[in-house]
Parts: structure tokens; sequence; C-alpha cells
């Protein structure tokens, strides 16, 4: 068992250097080069990497695979070696994508690494200097300035007016304040204000510190190793395909014996001949081209999202957004724009909101709105057009700016004459403009040091309850406040002197910040639960702000409370199973319960998506059925740990996704309803000669033509077939669902008996008419396929009716594989090479008439049963019934 990490935010720093048996001047090189010894360098330790062979052979490791690498054994017995090829083809393409994919956490443990800073500056032996980062030790004093990144976890001994950016750490929106004092043992990891983390970003100020631990013991570590221990799940595509080819093997293994055991009992048949009507009907209940087909498809839905702004890093991915029934979305830069913005203004006559009607809080038809505007441009530091500087700053001039302000002009009629800049200590910033004093800071410090309060009406005297009251609610609505303040100073002076000078002020209003949503969210909020898709905001963010983000965006009702990670903490694996679906929002929230609440949702059988753009999401993507990191401002750590990156860093962009997703699996389970009845034709009317005692009407060797040419023409169409107009208004399927649904299973099998009697029926009696066996199997295979090309057309609609114009017509590729599949059965039966090969003789134009009719006929029954389901409202005809 190992010990409890040691609290260093609740120690003082001399407690600090005590336990760390180090100096207040810092170390000598000898102690350091010492400790370098003891703890190691300051970089996240490797993971151990499998070889690339056995991360190639382990793609091999499929049940279904096992089925195909049969197959092409059975071809190999019967000297196809084309055949043989080309599903050892597809065999070794799988493998190679499976292992090109592969390896997803060495490569976010690698972009952790790319997170840590590269340098660092050090106290040794009494001297400041540079240093490599990955050379600094426990002990060591450092030095921070505004827009280093932190080297390694640091306990603050001095801080003067520092901020840091941690939300790629905590998932916070707002940069923060960071101080010396002594924190209680419990604190949050977001709220110890006088610690440092490897990784964040210095953005304002300067302080100094003593680094506590390094490497892989730094909070960042620990998301790294996190990450090497998370299990990756299989999709739920795969593990239909899993279960699909169980089932398959075991009824071939079950039917080819039977087929040679009966035909020995039955008819004496001999045990060769036995055997290779035993293989034959292998070849034939193996649908061979089903995983190119599903390989194909899955990349087409690539290229569509690819289109759509999202990259998907795994091609199951694709599907698996279609199975989604969970959407876990980090808030900051995913749901919010991670930036600040002022959302409200808080007045003498109420308290004002940024609609999405009217974006400017600022009129100007109002003086004391113009007022206000003079100290938000006046009292700031920021330039405009400007990403650097303090965001608070920045969004105050936007503010004036969104109310017409020219805050270049307004400078350059106010110059400043002094400034008091903003300090933790006093709470505010004051800048003196000639006779014009305008100050900003915390609304209650501000509120302090007014007299007065203007409205439209002019300066009257401050109703200080009044104001409170609205400071509250502001803050209420997860709101960050800011109050502004100004004064008129007779005469000039030329500084101002200390507090003294910042007194007696009139109080302007109060300016509401927060990160807002972004503009394409709602209604992507509203596609989602119109879907069946429940989202659950898990954010590092304070509780107040997130269910103000929450409630905005309809996640959740006024009243409805966020768990804490201090909640999570308190509740084991199964009670947090039990409360994790009434809940929609989660605060304060660590890497591990973000992990925790993805394995409690995913144990209530729940498919989850995991959104997030910081290394603080890094592990809860991995282990998600599918991570969708950021693009834009997503950290590389996210990005390598997801299956999907969004461009456009757009939420929006996942509604495409699983509308895409869904489309997929569709087409997939589209083809596989196309291609089994073939197979079980083929199957049934081997069997049926077997138990009559007559000669195959179909060689193996004509099987497996049909086999790979339908797949490879007709099914392939169906990997393009255009989304269908409800594929939305479902609901997310079960993950219990098998790839064979009760409709898929009742089609195949009325589809193959219709197909086996005609195929069979047809053979026997050209057979009869013209004794020539190669004439009849010529007729026979022709059947099979005009049979699938009149299917085709009736599988690309579930239920909807596929004679309309538009159903006829929306697929382009649909003729063009009908066309290339016309051209290849005239070759296969009357080119001379194709007739040596498959035995295949020249069919007379009355022969084409018969295939040709039997195909409408399989048409016209499909749709019959299309028009019988659709009136009877049978639920088992649906895709997912």
């Amino acid at each position: 068992m190992t010990d409890k990490p040691t609290a260093w935010h609740h120690l003082e720093p001399d407690d600090c250097r005590k336990q760390l048996e180090a100096s207040a001047d810092g170390l000598s090189n000898q102690d350091a080069q010492r400790r370098l010894e003891q703890y190691g360098p300051n970089r996240l330790p490797e993971a151990a990497k499998r070889p690339a062979w056995l991360r190639f052979l382990s793609q091999f490791h499929n049940v279904f695979i096992y089925v195909l690498l049969a197959a092409a054994v059975i071809a190999a017995l019967l000297a196809q070696w084309v055949d043989t090829g080309v599903i050892l083809a597809v065999v070794i393409i799988n493998a190679l994508i499976g292992y090109i994919q592969e390896g997803k956490a060495e490569q976010a443990m690698a972009a952790i690494g790319k997170m840590l800073a590269l340098s660092a500056r050090v106290r040794r032996d009494g001297q400041w200097q540079e240093i490599d980062a990955d050379q600094l030790v426990p002990g060591d004093r450092v030095r921070l300035k505004a827009g280093d990144r932190i080297p390694a976890d640091i306990r603050l001994t001095d801080a003067h007016d520092l901020r840091t950016d941690q939300a790629a750490l905590t998932g916070e929106s707002l940069s923060v304040g960071k101080n010396t004092v002594a924190l209680d043992e419990d604190t949050e990891l977001a709220d110890r204000s006088n610690m440092v983390y490897s990784g964040t970003m210095a953005t304002n100020g300067q302080g100094e510190g003593i680094v506590v631990v390094t490497g892989g013991e730094t909070e960042l570590g620990r998301i790294s190793g996190m990450l090497d221990s998370v299990e990756t799940l299989t999709t739920p595509l795969l593990n239909r395909i899993n279960r699909f080819a169980k089932v398959l093997t075991v009824i071939i293994l079950v039917l080819a014996t039977a087929v040679i055991a009966l035909g020995a009992i039955l008819h004496g048949l001999p045990i060769r001949e036995g055997l290779l009507a035993g293989i034959a009907l292998a070849v034939a209940a193996i649908p061979e081209g089903l995983p190119a087909i599903i390989t194909i498809t899955l990349a087409i839905g690539v290229q569509q999202m690819a289109g759509r702004k999202a990259i998907i890093r795994r091609l199951p991915a694709v599907e698996t957004l279609g199975s989604v029934t969970i959407i876990c979305s980090d808030k900051t830069g995913t749901l919010t724009r991670n930036e600040l913005r002022a959302r409200a203004l808080g007045l003498c006559d109420g308290v004002a909101h940024a609609g999405s009607a009217d974006k400017a809080l600022l009129k100007q038809d109002r003086d004391d709105h113009q007022r206000l505007a003079r100290v938000a441009v006046l009292c700031n530091d920021a330039e405009p057009d400007s990403d650097s500087g303090d965001p608070l700053e920045r969004a105050l001039l936007e503010l004036a700016a969104d109310g017409e302000v020219d805050v270049a002009a307004l400078r350059e009629q106010h110059d400043r004459t002094h400034l008091i800049p903003f300090s933790s200590d006093h709470k505010y910033m004051a800048s003196l403009h000639g006779q014009l004093l305008t100050v900003k800071g915390a609304p209650e410090v501000v509120l302090e040091r007014c007299q007065t309060q203007t409205g439209q009406d002019g300066d009257q005297p401050l109703d200080a309850d009044a104001w409170h009251e609205r400071i509250e609610a502001m803050a209420s609505e997860g709101l960050r406040v800011l109050a502004l303040a100004d004064k008129s100073i007779d005469p000039a002076p030329d500084k101002i002197n200390g507090d003294e000078a910042v007194a007696d002020l009139t109080l302007l209003g109060l300016v509401g910040f927060a990160d807002p949503p972004r503009d394409e969210v709602p209604d992507a909020v509203k596609a989602c639960q119109s879907a069946g898709i429940r989202i659950k905001m898990i954010t590092g963010d304070n509780a107040v702000t997130a269910r103000a983000i929450a409630s905005e965006l309809g996640l959740i009702k006024a009243e409805e409370n966020a768990l804490s990670g201090r909640d999570i903490d308190r509740l084991d694996d199964d009670e947090l199973a039990e409360q994790v679906m009434d809940t929609h929002v989660f605060a304060r929230t660590t890497p591990e319960h973000k992990l925790r609440l993805v394995k409690a949702l995913q144990k209530r059988g729940q498919v989850v998506a995991m959104t997030g753009d910081g290394a603080n999401d890094a592990p809860a993507l991995k282990r998600a059925d599918i991570g969708v990191a950021m693009g834009i401002k997503g950290t590389e750590a996210s990005r390598q740990a997801a299956e999907m990156v969004l461009a456009d860093d757009n939420f929006a962009t996942i509604v495409g996704g699983i509308e895409e997703g869904r489309g997929v699996y569709d087409n997939i389970r589209k083809a596989v309803l196309f291609l089994l009845p073939t197979n079980g034709a083929q199957s049934l009317v081997i069997l049926l000669a077997v138990l009559a005692g007559l000669s195959l009407p179909i060689t193996p060797v004509q099987i497996l033509w049909v086999n790979m040419v339908v797949a490879v023409t007709l099914a392939l169409a169906l990997a393009f077939e255009p989304l269908e107009g409800d594929i939305m208004k479902r609901q997310p399927r079960s993950l219990g669902q098998p790839l064979l649904s009760h409709f898929v299973v009742f089609r195949v099998v009325w589809i193959s008996a219709v197909m086996t009697l005609g195929t069979f029926g047809l053979y026997q009696w050209l057979l009869e008419q013209s004794q020539d066996p190669a004439l009849a199997r010529t007729l026979a295979v022709n059947v099979l396929v005009a049979a699938q090309i009149a299917y085709l057309f009736n599988c690309r609609r579930w239920q909807a009716a596929s004679f309309t114009p538009s159903a006829l017509l929306s697929n382009r590729w649909a003729w063009l594989s009908v066309t290339v599949l016309i051209v290849l059965q005239l070759g296969f039966t009357y080119l001379p090479a194709a007739q040596a090969v498959f035995d295949t003789a020249a069919m007379a134009f009355d022969h084409w008439l018969l295939a040709i009719a039997f195909g409408l006929i399989i048409f016209v029954l499909v749709e019959i049963e299309k028009l019988l389901t659709r009136a009877l409202s049978l639920r088992f005809a649906s895709p997912e019934g």
C-alpha cells in the first residue's frame, strides 16, 4: 500500500523546505545532483512498448478473421488461387488498418510530455541560473514570470499578481490568481491557490516557489499514468460482428458435418465427394465480401465526416458515434467559447443581460452607460484586437467596442498620468487621467470606497443594500463580477496618493463576466435530445458557473443540483452508478472523477462519447466508447487519446457525426441484409441437392464467383447509400441488439427459401430439357445474380417503398454497379476463358428472360412484404426490430 501523498498546499513554506531538507536560498549543485539520482529526471516515464511484429500479429486475433482464413484455406484446397489471394488481401488490409491506428496510449503520453517546460530559472549555489527543466529536483527554488510554462509542481513562497491558466489541467475557464497562504488539507485541486502545476501557464505577474514533486509524481504525471492503465473498449460494431462470426462458424460446421453424414447415410456418397460437398457448403455460407464491404463503408463514412469538419482516427469509431446514448461534455472550450465576455450589467435600475437579439449592453444614448464605458477603457491595460493581456480587461474593451465606443480616440483624449496596478492585497486598479480618477476592482472593495452612485438622473446617494443584492444575484448566476467607479479631482494631482485618494468614489455599475456558450450549441443540444441522446456536463469549474451554463443550454432545469468532485469521492462505484443517470452536471471534477463517471455510465449499459480539450480529459477520452477532442484549442494529449477530432472545435459537429455514424451502421446492416440471402440460398441449394441425391446445381468455384463479384459490385453500392430521412428521429440502438435482428433473420430466411426454389427449380428444368449440366448451372448462377440485382433496390430502403423515383434514382452508384455486374456476367457466360475456368456455357435469349423474370418476382414479393408490415405496423420490421 502506498503512502498518502503529502498535502503541500496545507504546509507553510518553511515546513515544505524542512520536509524536503532544502534551504531558503536554494540547493547546491552537489545536492541537486544527488537528488537527481534519487528522484530521476523531471520528465514523464515512458511505458514499455509492444514490439511492432507483436502488434501486427495481434490484429489477426479475431473470430471473424479466423473464419476468413478458413475460407482462404478452403479456396486453396480447391486450387482457386485468385480467390485465395483476394480473401487473404482483405485479411491483411484489415490487419494493416488496425496496426496503423493502434498505439494511442503511447502517442497520448508523448503528447503530454510536450506540455512540459523546456527550461527553468533556478537558484543553485546562491546564484540564479537557467537550466533544462528535466534537471529540476524537489527542493529547488525557482522563479516564475508571465509567459512561463510551469516546469514542475511548485509550492509558492512569493507571488505578485501571479495568475495561471490551468484549464488544460482542471478545466477552469478563467485564469486563477495565486498567493502563498496555507490551505485546508482537503482543498480541491482547482482551489489550491498557493500551488502551481506542471504543464500549466503563467499568464500574469511573477512569483517564486519551491519544487515539491517532479516527473511522474506531478499532477500531469498522474494523468499520464492513468492513460497508461486505462483499458480501451472494443466498439459496438466489432462486438456485434464477433458475436455474428461465432454463431456463423458454429452453423457452418454443423451444416457441413450434416451434409457429409447425410450424403453417406442416404445415398452412400463416397467420403471424398461428401467432403467436396461439405467444402462447397462452407464456401457458400461464408460471406467472403462482408469484411471488405464493412471496411469500405466505414472508410466512406470517414471521408464524409472529414467534409463535415470531423477527423476520424479509427475506422470503427464512425459507427460507434451512431450507437451513442450519452455525451459527457467538458464545459470549457467545448460547450463554451473558452473566452470571457461581459454577460450582464448591474446599474441603479437593475441588472441587464446580454441577449442574442441585442448584443450591445451599453447604449449610446445613456450618459451613465457612456461614463461606465469610459472607465472600462481607461482603467485598462489591454490593447484592442490583441490576444495578450488579462482576459477580463480584454472583455471590458469588447464591451465598450460593442457599444460603439472608439477606444483609441478615448485614450488619446485622456492621457494616463498615474497608475495603481491591481494587487491581490488591495483588490482594485486605479488609473489617473488629469482630473479624472477611474477605478475597477472587486465589488465589495470598490463599494466600500463609494459615497454616491450614478443613474439616468445623475449622481445620488449610494444605496449600498441594493448594490449588495445585485452583486449576490449576479454571482448566483455564475458570473465573475467587477465594480467600476470614478471621481473628479480638482485641481488635478500629479499622482494617486494611495488608498486615501481612492475614496469618496461614484459607483457607476457592475459588470458580470462569463465564458458564454457557443452560438451553435443550443441547437445541437436540441438535436441530440430529439435523437434520444442525453448530455452530461463534466467540468473542473465551480458548481454555480456550471449550473448556470447548463441551465442556459437547456441541459437541466433551474432547480436541479450539480454533483461536485467531493460528492463523487464520498460515493463508492455502485452508489455512483445509481446516481450518475439522474445527474446532468458534475463540477470541480478531476481526471479521476471523469474516468469514474465514464465507467459508471458504461456500467449502466450506456454507450458514452466523451468530449474534451484538456490534458485532464485524456484518460476519460481514451476509456469512453468514443473520445471526441477539439482540434484547434485542444491539447495534443487530448487529440491523441481521442477517436475523433473536431477540426472546427464545434460541438454541433458531433451531431453531424452521430448522423453519419447512424447512416454508416444503417448501410452496413443493409449490406448484411443484402448479402446473406445469397449465402443462404447457395447453402440450401447444396443441402437440397445432397438430400435428393442429385448433382450440385452450383459448383464451389461458381459459388466463390457469385460471393465475391456480388459483394464487390452490388453490395458496395450500399456503402454510398444516402441517409434516410428519419435517421435522427430514431432512439439509440441497444447495446445488446445483434447484427441480425428479428427483422433481418425473417427477411433472410424467406428470401433465401424463394431464391433456393427458383434456382433449384430452373436448374432441374433446364437440365431435363438440355441434358447439359454446364448450361443448367450457368442458368442457376445467372438466376441468383438477377435476383440479387432486383433485391439490391429493395434493400436500399428498410421499409419505405423502393419503386418511387427518389428511391430508384438517389444513388447513382447502384446503377453503375448493376451495369458493371451485367458486363461481368456476360463475360462469365460467353468468354471461352471463363467457360474453361468456371465450367459455364452460352445461354439462349429465352434463358435470360427466365432469369430477369425471376428477379422481378423477388422485387415484387419484397415490396409486398414491406407494404404488409407497414400496414400492420409491425415493430420487428423496423431497422432495430
